[in-house]
C-alpha cells in the first residue's frame, strides 16, 4: 500500500513549480538566461519540460488516489468529483486569464489550467475503464494517430504536413473554433487538437503511478523508472529525426521525450527521499508542492496585482517590479542574475506564506 502522501511526489510537484515561478516572473524579460526561455519553435530547452512535468505528475497523483479509494471502498461519486474538478480547474485558468481587465469578449479561453482540467477529465475516465497494459497500448495508438493527423491531413492554403507556426493543422483548428480568444490570432500553445497528445503524457503518468502501487521494494520501483526513463527519452530523441521535438504543437516525440526526462528526475528523487534517508534539503519544495495549486493561481494574481500600480521613475511610468529590479537587483548584481533574483525572491516569500499551512497540514484541493 503506498503511503498517504509520497515525500518524492510532493518534491517533485514543488520543483516543478518552482521551476514555473522562475520562468514567468523575470525581474526584466530582456535580461533571461537561455535554459528559462522556450525554444523559439522546435527543440527544447529546460523550460519546456515544466508543463509536461506537471501533466505527468497529475496522471502519478490520480493513479494513487483513485488506487487508494479503490482499498478503502471510497469510490462513491467519483465520476461527478472528476467532472466537478475539471470544471472548477477550467473556471480558474479562465478567472486567471480575465484578471485584472475582464474582457469577456476578447478572453484567452485555451490556457494551462484549462489544458490541465481537459486532460484530467478524460485521462481519468479511461483510467478507470482500462488496465495498465491497455492504457500503454492506447497512448501509443494515440500518438499515431496525432503523428498521422499533422503529417497527413491538409490544411487550407498550405496542404499537408506543415510542422512551421503558420500553417499547422492544430492552429487551423483552433482559429476555426476559437476565433478571437487564442494566444495568438492564428495559434494556442495550448489549443484543442494538441491536447489530445498533452493527455497522454497524464497517461504516461498514470503508468508511473501504477508502479510505484506494486508490492515491490523501493530500490527494484526506482531501477524500474529509471529504465523506462532512459528508454522513453531516447525514443524521443530517436523520434525527432522524424517528427521534431516542439512544445508548441506538442508532437509525438515531445510527449515520448518530456515523459521519459519525467521518469528519470522522479527515479532520481523517489530514491534520495523514500525510506531513511536525509530529507531535510527537500522541504521549501514540499511546502510548495503540498500547495501547487495555491502557488500556481496566488502568484500570477500577486504579480498582476502589483504591476497594476505604477511609480514615476525618470520620467516614465513603471511597475514596482520594474523599478526594483532598476534601481536594486540590477545595479547591485548584474542585468542577468538581477532578472533571477526576483523570482526567487517571490519564491522565497511563497515558501514562507505556506508554511504555516504546510506545517498544520492544511493541503487546498480543488
Amino acid at each position: 500500500m503506498v503511503p498517504e502522501r509520497l515525500i518524492s511526489l510532493d518534491a517533485f510537484r514543488g520543483l516543478t513549480v518552482a521551476a514555473m515561478i522562475l520562468v514567468n516572473n523575470p525581474g526584466s524579460w530582456e535580461f533571461v538566461y537561455p535554459p528559462l526561455r522556450h525554444a523559439a519553435w522546435h527543440g527544447w530547452t529546460p523550460t519546456d519540460l515544466i508543463f509536461p512535468f506537471f501533466l505527468f505528475i497529475v496522471g502519478m497523483s490520480m493513479a494513487l488516489s483513485f488506487a487508494r479509494r479503490a482499498e478503502s471502498g471510497r469510490q462513491a461519486g467519483l465520476y461527478a468529483k472528476i467532472l466537478r474538478r475539471s470544471v472548477v480547474l477550467f473556471g480558474l485558468g479562465l478567472l486567471l486569464h480575465l484578471y485584472p481587465k475582464f474582457r469577456f469578449a476578447t478572453v484567452r479561453i485555451p490556457g494551462v489550467l484549462q489544458r490541465i482540467a481537459l486532460c484530467f477529465l478524460f485521462g481519468a475516465l479511461i483510467y478507470l475503464i482500462t488496465k495498465p497494459k491497455a492504457r500503454a497500448l492506447l497512448a501509443v495508438l494515440l500518438l499515431v494517430l496525432y503523428w498521422a493527423l499533422l503529417t497527413y491531413v491538409p490544411v487550407p492554403g498550405y496542404g499537408p504536413g506543415i510542422l512551421e507556426e503558420k500553417g499547422n493543422l492544430p492552429g487551423y483548428i483552433d482559429g476555426l473554433l476559437l476565433p478571437g480568444h487564442l494566444y495568438k490570432p492564428d495559434f494556442d500553445p495550448e489549443g484543442l487538437l494538441s491536447s489530445l497528445p498533452a493527455m497522454v503524457t497524464l497517461l504516461l503518468g498514470s503508468l508511473a503511478g501504477d508502479e510505484l502501487r506494486k508490492r515491490h521494494t523501493n530500490s527494484r520501483k526506482a531501477r524500474t523508472m529509471f529504465l523506462c526513463g532512459v528508454l522513453l527519452t531516447a525514443a524521443g530523441l530517436g523520434l525527432d529525426r522524424w517528427i521534431p521535438i516542439n512544445k508548441a504543437l506538442w508532437t509525438s516525440s515531445y510527449v515520448v521525450f518530456t515523459a521519459g526526462a519525467a521518469w528519470l528526475v522522479f527515479s532520481l528523487l523517489f530514491t534520495l527521499l523514500e525510506g531513511p534517508r536525509w530529507t531535510g534539503w527537500a522541504w521549501p519544495f514540499r511546502v510548495l508542492g503540498t500547495n501547487a495549486i495555491l502557488v500556481f493561481a496566488g502568484s500570477a494574481i500577486m504579480v498582476k496585482s502589483i504591476g497594476l500600480i505604477k511609480i514615476s521613475d525618470a520620467g516614465q511610468t513603471v511597475s514596482p517590479i520594474a523599478w526594483l529590479y532598476n534601481h536594486a537587483l540590477s545595479p547591485w548584481a548584474g542585468p542577468y542574475p538581477g532578472s533571477l533574483i526576483f523570482p526567487i525572491l517571490l519564491l522565497v516569500l511563497w515558501v514562507l506564506l505556506l508554511w504555516p499551512l504546510y506545517r498544520h497540514k492544511v493541503f487546498v484541493k480543488l
